[in-house]
């Protein structure tokens, strides 16, 4: 089978592989549609988040097949992994990003998202990506079904959705706050969406890139602000008698999105921070303490958040056709990188496995 391979940073390759195969317990899963995530790109480019610093040791392995948002086709499985996730061959499934090990203390706690051993797909040797014709799901995996109607890169989006619910989560959003989000790419929109069904006074986007605009007013934002034109901060003083906003929530992975929101919240405001950065970022803590005891909180992954972004996604309330804005071959993988390197020209943009694409 074709498969892209990482052997290090901006080192990825187009591979022919043997088609694995299933153990006890697992299922082979025939690849339909795969995104590329923004964290791909920065592990590609060599973050340290990804192959470690001075400061840290590396958390990605070479030799692995990328690709953590994915859907596909079971075309093989045995009767005990039929029964624990309730698909049969033919069906149509995702599973989530992370493999947990469901012994960790996290884990028992039911912060599987934090699990210890942190294997996720795409990153580790352990567990290949999506980025091939095929791939295997472990026994620990945590799978859904998807109705098969709908195009695969639409399906494959209910991680990055997934994910923007668990953030939208952490921020406990009430009746009459105002939300910021903080770019309008994948994830933000997904945020945008799930902070208006959380039916705040005001969802108020920002971003440069007036496509990705209008797409956060389809998402359901009633305010946008294009920062390269108006000061976000007197648009949200407008809106709150001039206090600020109740809740920020980061969504771009640019250090200046930080300080921004920051400074954008009210005094006992909350900021929820789900972005990878490329870098450290530095900001000044005493307007996170002194000056406005401010509830700083981190969201990673998407836990428990899978079967409302299926839904969501099910439900065609979402504007799927322009958010899944490009569609490449497996081939055409470094195409793809590109594209979602220059975020002024692509959304989500996938890798098609399974059959003809277009860009």
């Amino acid at each position: 089978m074709q498969a892209v391979v990482c052997h290090g940073p901006e080192d990825y390759r187009l591979t022919e592989l043997p088609v694995p195969t299933a153990g006890p317990g697992e299922a082979l899963v025939r690849v339909q549609a795969v995104g590329i995530c923004a964290s791909d790109l920065k592990c590609y480019h060599g973050a340290a988040k990804f192959w470690g610093d001075d400061d840290r040791p590396a958390w990605a392995e070479t030799e692995v097949v990328p690709g953590h948002e994915f859907v596909g086709e079971v075309t093989e499985i045995d009767e005990e992994a039929s029964a624990r996730w309730g698909v049969e061959v033919g069906d149509r499934v995702v599973a989530e990003q992370i493999v947990p090990c469901g012994t960790c203390r996290y884990c028992l706690r039911g912060q599987y998202n934090m699990c210890a051993p942190h294997v996720m797909f795409g990153f580790k040797r352990a567990t290949p990506g999506a980025m091939a014709e095929y791939m295997v799901f472990p026994a620990n995996a945590r799978v859904h079904k998807v109705d098969p109607s709908i195009p695969p890169q639409h399906a494959a989006f209910a991680e990055p959705l997934a994910c923007s619910l668990h953030a939208v989560e952490r921020a406990g959003i009430q009746f009459g706050d105002v939300v910021v989000v903080a770019g309008c790419g994948p994830i933000g929109l997904g945020m945008v969406a799930g902070a208006r069904a959380k039916s705040p006074a005001h969802v108020v986007a920002l971003d440069a890139v007036p496509a990705k605009l209008d797409l956060a007013k389809r998402c359901g934002a009633d305010v946008v602000v294009n920062i390269a034109e108006e000061d976000p901060l007197e648009v949200v003083r407008g809106l709150t008698d001039g206090y600020g906003a109740d809740v920020y929530i980061e969504g771009t992975g640019h250090p200046s999105a930080v300080g921004q929101g920051l400074n954008l919240l009210r005094k006992c405001g909350t900021y929820v921070e789900y972005s990878v950065f490329k870098e450290a970022v530095a900001v000044d803590w005493s307007i996170i303490s002194d000056d406005k005891e401010l509830d700083v909180l981190g969201a990673h992954l998407g836990p428990y958040t899978w079967p409302a972004a299926i839904s969501m996604i099910e439900s065609g309330v979402l504007p799927m056709d322009e958010i899944c804005s490009h569609q490449l071959p497996i081939s055409k993988f470094q195409q793809g990188l590109d594209l979602v390197a220059d975020s002024s020209r692509s959304v989500k943009v996938s890798l098609l496995p399974d059959g003809p694409a277009q860009a």
